[in-house]
């Protein structure tokens, strides 16, 4: 394998994804910085919630699913439910080295201790020992050069779990800017930690966070897109989201709901964002694929999933027809072009068995799809609107405006 080949591939195919512009104009150019930083680790968690995802999608023993894979939290976390074939794909090299080792781990760690440290703490260099003993040998050649990798720093890659995995990544050190934000303007989120109740995580959001969203510079960094690309917002997401809006308002109603939607204690995506990793202790709010009930299934099925660097619609142009029954699109489809979204749409229904069910996410509230999608392409699917919008209600993560759900008629 060519290294710098496979990187210039994954621009390329990145590039077609997100670029709407000229190299040469100041659009173009941005769009060209978030294709250069989105080649590296960008999510060491996913920000869609598994649990929603899996009451959406109705999840049976013979349920074949095909899903972006981004950080894998969520195609991992389906093996609880027990289907038949999870076909994860990605277009970024780095996620899916990432879901492949969460696989080596489910499969080969020992314990549900082991693989609880290593994935869920991923700050002690046990991990590492770990790592020699129980899954680098049993890596491909591709993962494991991965992880063997050396950086600028001279440290191997893997050792990002001896060091606090999830304060890394694009959307780690994001999430760590922003803190460094807040401590410069006095703002400590220890004290949210403390609130006992919804009323006081609302409390701290009152007289704390929202308060920062009307200083200047706030107002300033809020109003450039590429503010955002930590969050793995492209240009044209970044306008989806703001929705003829400032950008600071919807930001504040975000994370209004992050910090007040749930209790604390049931909501892991709130401890990743304001203490940077996983409640201490198995017993706090997890993912499902780290849960000790069901590390057994995951050892089990770990070889039910199959990663492929590939994107979505390529993998289905080569899938026969009325052969997969779930699609897992993430926020994906906010990125693309109308043509891109016809393709995609054409080859799910192509491959849709009856009753398929299509769930993503979008920053704004509406689903994209009336208006962009070809009328006879779309007249074979139901949007579940009243479901859709119950479940977004649902998921914790709060980032998004909408959740969607789709059923294929035939």
């Amino acid at each position: 394998m060519n290294p710098a080949a496979d990187r210039r591939g994954v621009r390329r195919r990145l590039g077609q994804a997100v670029h709407r512009h000229k190299a040469v104009s100041r659009d173009g150019l941005t769009e060209r910085l978030f294709t250069w930083l989105f080649t590296g680790l960008v999510y060491p968690q996913i920000w869609e919630d598994p649990e929603v995802d899996m009451a959406a999608m109705e999840l049976t023993a013979q349920s074949r699913i095909v899903a972006i894979a981004s950080g894998g939290c969520n195609v991992m976390s389906y093996l609880a439910a027990n289907p038949a074939r999870v076909t994860a794909v990605d277009l970024n090299p780095a996620h899916v080295a990432l879901v492949r080792l969460k696989l080596a781990g489910a499969a080969h760690l020992p314990s549900h201790e082991h693989f609880l440290r290593f994935f869920g703490r991923a700050d002690t260099r046990e991990n590492l020992a770990s790592y020699a003993r129980f899954l680098r040998p049993r890596l491909d050649i591709a993962t494991r050069a991965y992880w063997d990798k050396r950086t600028l720093s001279g440290r191997r890659r893997v050792s990002l779990f001896a060091r606090g995995f999830y304060r890394h990544g694009l959307l780690g050190h994001f999430i760590g800017a922003a803190h460094l934000l807040a401590r410069l303007f006095g703002v400590s989120f220890r004290t949210l930690f403390e609130a006992p109740t919804i009323e006081g995580q609302r409390r701290f959001f009152e007289e704390k966070l929202a308060p920062l969203f009307e200083r200047r510079s706030v107002r300033w960094l809020t109003g450039k897109p590429s503010s955002l690309y930590g969050l793995g917002i492209p240009p044209a997401q970044y306008e989806a989201l703001a929705g003829g809006r400032e950008m600071r308002v919807v930001l504040r109603e975000r994370l209004e709901r992050l910090v007040c939607g749930f209790p604390l204690k049931d909501n892991y995506f709130a401890w990743q964002a304001f203490a940077r990793g996983y409640a201490p202790g198995a017993e706090g709010p997890l993912p499902p694929y780290l849960k000790r009930e069901n590390f057994a299934a995951l050892q089990a099925r770990a070889s039910r999933i199959e990663v492929l660097n590939a994107s979505f619609t390529d993998y289905l142009r080569c899938q026969a027809d009325a052969s997969t029954d779930r699609y897992v699109l993430l926020d994906a489809q906010d990125w693309m072009t109308d043509a891109q979204l016809n393709d995609l749409w054409t080859e799910i229904t192509r491959t849709a068995r009856p009753g398929a069910r299509v769930i993503f996410r979008t920053a704004a509230e509406p689903s994209l799809l009336p208006g962009r999608v070809d009328d006879a392409v779309l007249a074979r699917w139901d949007y579940r609107a009243d479901e859709s919008r119950a479940f977004a209600a649902l998921d914790r993560s709060s980032i998004y405006g909408g959740f969607h759900l789709y059923v294929f008629r035939e």
